[in-house]
């Protein structure tokens, strides 16, 4: 019999709804019964991608006996994170502060009725195991504990409740952080950064794009030991096993120093964001592997994640099943040195094996069946007259692995990640002179504003009912990281593609982040005021996978204020960080977006308009893109626009002559008309 979560749109929800645990989903049904029977719950926060969560199932909510001990002790919560990080970053915190300890998935947090987090942890084995407690022990003891000590329950309620409110940053009438701030920043990265392998700390190791963002403006501003960190870092991801170095795409993260081994999940969020920081890596570096790095995501993009209509689907799970039929991590992409000879050639299996490290020591083994084998990273690169050859072996290699059962695929479509991989298209469109990648992005761009944009507002998740009939349900209240991003990524796209939508659909955006989302003492909740009631409503300047909501509000209001010469949201953005200051000023490392938007306060991005004809701007977008221009905006508005001049803004128009004309501007001071490509070149190098 299926619970309560059989008509829900999440996939991960989905694969829990014939669970014998009697799971609701996060909402006023399960709510109103924890407080009529005066019963605690049980909530537990994961994601379809999730190799833990998996675990986790298999062994207690798959299992009857303990299904029924969680039945009578508990109403039952099931939450996907990705679907509801407004409720996962409540209690994550929460965790943080009960335990002092870092959170992850599975969480699992034991609640009063009235939604207060007393109890939490994360992974537990259904028997005692690596120092945990057994899960189904566990369960009852936490139940008697709410019932006896509602007293001591309620003192340290109100204490967590205090420390949840200390997390809201206090607004500063002043704005003290300044150039100073910036270099703080890079001080800060620089003494953590691991210079032997690249990336930050030991492992794990993250992608973290918000920090390679800071570095690389960093090195636009002339720090070459900046430059030197994020290129090293670049380099060594496309090289290390956390790259698909058969299929593209990137890994959530590596297990170890070196970038080799990964968490096997793929994301659409960092893929999205690595898009577009290894076309600037390219910029700066000219490094043919970035090139190639970003044709093979976008490869992996198109084949594995794009709906039909043009949307991307979330993530594909870290497990699939292996050659004796087990669910296990990374089976899907790991090599028996047998197999490797029987699908390819002797003297490719003899390249193949000196690039990819096969023949070396095995790197990989299953923790739960000791299975060891090897996963490819790029030991070194193919010599000119290998280069045929390891081609010849990929695609051998390639195509032997798409036979294997595939990993799992989370097809729910997010705002907000599509939103990163819009902005990853746009630029490397731009960048790469890609009209079929800008295509991608606007697609992605019309199939959110046709299915998720609904009565002036955003709508966060959206999945395909199943009917082949191209029928979406897109639900659930969007969050400040959709409205920002989006944003974000229509400013690049118009880049690309001046579309009049697009700057009438940025605008929409603008007014709902200030209508729906600003605080009164600046800066922007996560939740909009019409969404409801929980715990605590958040308010944080921190970078984490993805980039700050906060942050990218702050960049993108500011950029949009630029373009349309519109004060509102310049004062705006100017409020963001004054209510972040304090975070600014004392760990300006960790607020890498909002670092990136002080710096555009301190000297505003220049907008640089080019008229011409169609054909006539390619020589002068080509030539553009070879540069790295991280505060600059062009606009590029061909032949058509004269007919058209009402949908664009006073801001923008400037008169077609027979030439190509290009005009810079800086607030509301623009240069004279510039005729020649190799002087507008020369004043963008200034």
């Amino acid at each position: 019999m299926a619970n309560k979560l059989a008509a829900e749109t999440s996939p991960y929800l989905l694969q829990h709804a014939e669970n014998p645990v009697e799971w609701y989903p996060w909402g006023e049904q399960a709510l109103t019964l924890a407080r009529e029977q005066d019963k605690p719950i049980l909530l537990s926060i994961g994601y379809s991608a999730c190799h833990w969560c998996h675990v986790m199932a298999h062994e207690s909510f798959e299992d009857a006996e303990v299904a029924a001990i969680m039945n009578a002790h508990f109403i039952n919560i099931k939450v996907d994170r990705e679907e509801r990080p407004d409720i996962d970053q409540i209690y994550q915190t929460a965790h943080s502060m009960l335990t002092n300890r870092s959170g992850g998935w599975p969480l699992t947090v034991f609640l009063t009725p009235n939604q207060e987090p007393y109890f939490t942890g994360t992974y537990f084995p259904k028997t005692p195991r690596y120092q945990l407690p057994g899960f189904a022990d566990l369960i009852p003891r936490v139940a008697q504990f709410y019932h006896e000590k509602k007293p001591e329950l309620a003192t340290q309620n109100s204490q967590l409740a205090e420390a949840l409110k200390r997390t809201i940053p206090t607004s500063s009438n002043v704005l003290s952080a300044n150039e100073k701030t910036l270099k703080l920043a890079f001080t800060s990265l620089e003494s953590s950064f691991d210079f032997e392998y690249g990336g930050f700390g030991s492992a794990p190791k993250f992608p973290n794009p918000a920090d390679i963002t800071l570095l690389l403006h960093q090195a636009k501003a002339g720090n070459k030991r900046a430059e030197s960190m994020a290129l090293q870092m670049l380099s060594a991801m496309a090289n290390g096993g956390i790259y698909d170095q058969l299929g593209g795409g990137f890994c959530r993260y590596s297990v170890d120093a070196r970038w080799n081994i990964p968490h096997f999940e793929k994301m659409l969020y960092d893929n999205g964001q690595l898009l577009f920081l290894y076309c600037d890596g390219w910029q700066i570096s000219k490094n043919i592997r970035y090139q190639q790095v970003v044709e093979e995501t976008i490869a992996w993009l198109q084949r594995e994640m794009r709906d039909k209509n043009g949307a991307f689907y979330s993530s594909l799970d870290a497990d699939s099943m292996d050659a004796n039929g087990h669910s296990a991590e990374g089976a899907f992409y790991v090599w028996q040195p047998a197999d490797l000879k029987k699908t390819l050639t002797p003297e490719e299996f003899v390249v193949a094996s000196q690039c990819f490290g096969f023949d070396r020591a095995p790197n990989f083994e299953d923790p739960h069946s000791n299975t060891q084998a090897w996963h490819p990273y790029m030991v070194r690169p193919a010599e000119q007259d290998e280069i045929v050859m390891l081609m010849s072996a990929q695609t051998k290699l390639f195509e032997a692995r798409a036979k294997r059962p595939p990993p799992g695929r989370d097809d729910k479509i997010l705002t907000s990640w599509n939103a990163l991989a819009i902005k990853g298209l746009a630029r490397a469109g731009r960048v790469f002179n890609r009209l079929d990648w800008v295509e991608l992005a606007q697609n992605a761009v019309d199939f959110i504003r046709e299915n998720m944009w609904k009565n002036q507002q955003l709508l966060a998740t959206c999945k395909d009912d199943g009917s082949g009939n191209a029928n979406y349900r897109a639900h659930l209240n969007a969050y400040l990281d959709d409205y920002a991003f989006l944003l974000d990524a229509l400013i690049e796209l118009m880049q690309d593609n001046y579309r009049a939508e697009d700057l009438a659909f940025a605008e929409d955006l603008a007014e709902a982040l200030l209508a729906d989302f600003e605080a009164k003492d600046g800066g922007f909740y996560f939740t909009s005021h019409t969404h409801e009631m929980l715990i605590h409503r958040p308010k944080q300047g921190y970078d984490n996978a993805t980039p700050n909501g906060n942050g990218i509000a702050t960049v993108a209001l500011q950029k949009l204020g630029h373009i349309l010469g519109e004060p509102r949201y310049l004062q705006a953005a100017e409020r963001a960080l004054k209510a972040f200051d304090r975070n600014l000023v004392s760990n300006p490392a960790a607020c890498a977006s909002l670092a990136h938007a002080l710096q555009e306060f301190l000297t505003p991005p220049s907008i640089v308009i080019i008229r011409g004809k169609a054909k006539q701007m390619v020589v002068w977008r080509n030539a553009i893109a070879q540069h790295y221009y991280p505060h600059h905006l062009f606009f590029y508005l061909d032949e058509t626009w004269d007919k058209n001049k009402q949908d664009l803004p006073a801001t923008l128009q400037r008169k077609l002559t027979t030439q190509v004309n290009a005009w810079v501007c800086q607030g509301v001071v623009c240069s004279p008309s510039l005729s020649e490509l190799q002087l507008l070149l020369k004043s963008l190098a200034l």
